[in-house]
């Protein structure tokens, strides 16, 4: 909201960039696959093309009419897509920052705009409460997904480009085959809305970030949550997975940008990134995943539909086990949340204590002659 970007190093005492040049909020931010060039779109209604190196330079166009609210690169890194509130979607060459051509069939604000893995389709969301697919090639929309019973904030392709997964203002995630156009998973899991998501690499699981200050963790190949994540004060306002998925980083409303290690699926994924696999093998794996409702509504216990939507338990699992590991869980979510609060208070008190230190200095020096 201060409209400038900050570039932070990884590497520990590395000092981070800070970029200015917008005139106004930065709305979004998307680094090339080779990291040598960096996008941002602002409510200055421009896109800027940044070097992230100590001088900062970047090249500024006014892309839009209105706020830019998504920018993303191509796989390929030769053009990036734009979405804003002006309602239409562009597409960029990156060198020279020519443009295209524009998408136009959304009625309302384009809030996120995504290429697919092979770059041959976009995938948009917008406050006309659809998700649109559409061909780069042929420049049309190939499918509209309505299903979304409010404003969607934020879309993307799983890494396999079999299925996209789109949050809502309506606190849902939905997950769609773009082959057969088919609601596969459904989740209500947050208590507001969701404002971002993130595919893992691997394509196993996906972290969503939610205005009711949490980030939650799904098993995708399960359909289950597996980790609700507290440590933002205020709404969480984008999330996503590093290249390799080793860490997270979270954004929040509260000024704080949160970076976490990601401590599940280590051998999995070890394995998936190491070991090549033939791209239709790697689709097949990947793409398939279970049809889920969840959480699973009361009363469709016997159907053939529930009983493939909800994970088989194992058998040997006993029901008091379960609902102990249910009361940990509870609990160890509780402790995250008095530790956040007493590092906050830690904070204050420092904050406090300095300021006491710098008034007691300033009384000693007007004391002395």
């Amino acid at each position: 909201m201060d409209s400038c970007l900050m570039v932070w190093h990884m590497k520990p005492q590395s000092r981070a960039y800070r970029f200015t040049g917008h005139k106004d909020a930065v709305t979004c931010v998307n680094f090339s696959p080779s990291g040598h060039l960096l996008a941002s779109g602002s409510r200055d209604k421009t896109v800027r093309i940044w070097v992230p190196n100590v001088k900062g330079e970047s090249t500024a166009f006014r892309a839009h009419t209105a706020t830019v609210r998504s920018v993303h690169f191509c796989s390929d890194g030769q053009s990036f897509v734009t979405a804003s509130d002006d309602k239409t979607i562009k597409v960029w060459a990156t060198h020279r920052q020519k443009f295209l051509f524009s998408l136009s069939q959304h009625i309302n604000w384009v809030r996120c705009a995504k290429f697919s893995p092979d770059g041959r389709l976009i995938v948009s969301a917008s406050d006309d409460k659809t998700v649109k697919l559409w061909d780069k090639s042929s420049r049309e929309c190939v499918h509209s997904y309505c299903e979304h019973g409010g404003f969607v904030t934020y879309v993307d392709f799983h890494p396999s480009g079999t299925c996209i997964a789109a949050a809502g203002m309506d606190n849902t995630v939905k997950v769609w085959d773009v082959r057969t156009h088919r609601l596969l998973q459904h989740y209500q899991l947050h208590s507001a809305a969701v404002n971002g998501l993130s595919f893992h690499p691997s394509g196993n699981y996906l972290i969503t970030a939610s205005s009711d200050s949490t980030l939650k963790i799904l098993d995708l190949m399960e359909g289950r949550l597996l980790y609700t994540l507290h440590g933002h004060q205020g709404p969480a306002t984008t999330v996503a997975f590093s290249r390799t998925g080793e860490y997270f980083a979270s954004g929040g409303s509260d000024e704080q940008v949160m970076v976490w290690k990601s401590n599940f699926d280590i051998v999995d994924h070890g394995e998936v990134m190491k070991v090549p696999r033939p791209p239709a093998t790697l689709a097949s794996s990947m793409g398939n995943l279970p049809e889920v409702d969840f959480p699973v509504p009361p009363g469709r216990g016997r159907s053939v539909e529930s009983v493939q939507s909800q994970p088989q338990e194992p058998v040997s699992m006993p029901q008091t086990l379960t609902s102990t590991l249910e009361h940990i869980v509870g609990q160890l979510d509780v402790l995250t949340q008095t530790v956040s609060i007493l590092e906050q208070r830690l904070t204050l008190t420092e904050d406090k204590l300095k300021q006491c230190l710098e008034n007691q200095q300033l009384i000693m020096q007007r004391a002395t002659p």
